[in-house]
């Protein structure tokens, strides 16, 4: 009887960690452009899905940010991937390891307060204390702001990780309870067949909406900077 929490660890074959082969294997499924005047179905839904997204993100931002455009935009292309290819039998999620997470949060998150510093110190710098606050309260806001700011990065690869850890661990309870049930009593076990299937469908959701949210959060703090 292995452990829930067993479908979380990285595989490992002959030593080797296969996590690195999981998280370059979706740069291979995207389809390239092809040298002819009209795309096919799947580059024309790639290309329309790319372009909805980038508007989304950077139509409320100056266009000090949209040089993040092609950053942000593949990110959120590779962040669905991996997370709905972690729902294929037999496979691994990268994005359930915190260590991933913060790996693509923590320089990205760096990298916007980096370029706030820059351009413009005086607003950056502003953030950390609201308007017309009393005296008394100006160190403590100080302390908060900070520690708030550098939190930042933190929240976005445990709201990932999390998400998704719980989703998994959920679907892989109710597919037991279902096993388990079938030879027991099989009208329970179809009932929680169809929760199972149901839950299948919000995990889909769940994937698509969680890249989503790290991205749009991250053009958050791009936005407050630039």
């Amino acid at each position: 009887m292995t452990s829930f929490f067993d479908q979380f660890m990285s595989p490992v074959l002959l030593g080797v960690p296969l996590v690195v082969l999981a998280v370059t294997l979706p740069w291979t499924l995207f389809p390239s452009p092809l040298p002819r005047w009209l795309n096919n179905r799947l580059l024309a839904l790639q290309s329309w899905f790319l372009s909805r997204t980038s508007s989304q993100l950077f139509t409320p931002m100056s266009a000090g940010g949209h040089k993040w455009a092609l950053i942000l935009t593949a990110l959120t292309l590779y962040l669905i991937t991996l997370n709905m290819l972690g729902l294929l039998p037999y496979t691994f999620t990268p994005t359930t390891q915190l260590s991933v997470n913060m790996g693509l949060a923590a320089p990205l998150w760096l990298a916007t307060v980096l370029i706030g510093m820059r351009n413009q110190p005086t607003i950056a710098l502003g953030h950390l204390l609201p308007e017309g606050t009393p005296v008394p309260l100006i160190p403590v806001l100080i302390i908060i702001e900070t520690i708030s700011l550098f939190i930042r990065p933190l929240a976005l690869g445990v709201r990932l990780t999390a998400n998704l850890t719980a989703g998994h661990l959920l679907m892989q309870l109710i597919a037991t309870a279902a096993f388990v049930l079938l030879s027991l009593m099989p009208t329970v076990a179809a009932i929680t067949s169809i929760v199972l299937l149901l839950l299948t469908v919000l995990e889909v959701a769940v994937a698509m909406i969680q890249a989503y949210v790290f991205v749009l959060l991250l053009s958050l703090y791009l936005q407050e900077n630039v």
